[in-house]
């Protein structure tokens, strides 16, 4: 039989528990490798309009860091969920430029 190691588990009464390892985080290319885009988006949003950055790939650590930058430098509020930078209003060329200026080379304006 095979010996299992449950850190976390303190009990448990499910004759099938399974515990499967953390996945590992994948690693967060140099910002000119990255292909960003950054678009305009109002779907699902009551009609408030956000500026979206997608196509990020790295850790998320890295996402939060990023979205945070850019926040901070449009002053406003937003959110970074399932691996998208939400900025709240229309900031689509300042954050391009900030992007562009930060080393993402590869960023682009998409959608209009």
């Amino acid at each position: 039989m095979k010996k299992r190691n449950f850190e976390q588990v303190v009990y448990s009464t499910n004759p099938d528990l399974r515990i499967e390892p953390e996945e590992e985080q994948p690693v967060t290319p140099s910002p000119a490798e990255q292909k960003l885009r950054v678009m305009l988006d109002r779907k699902q949003r009551g009609g408030k309009q956000v500026t979206l950055i997608t196509g990020f790939i790295g850790h998320t650590d890295d996402l939060n860091q990023l979205g945070k930058s850019l926040k901070s430098a449009c002053g406003t509020g937003g959110s970074v969920k399932d691996g998208e930078i939400l900025i709240q209003g229309d900031f689509r060329d300042k954050v391009l430029a900030i992007l562009l200026k930060s080393g993402y080379l590869q960023t682009k304006k998409a959608g209009g």
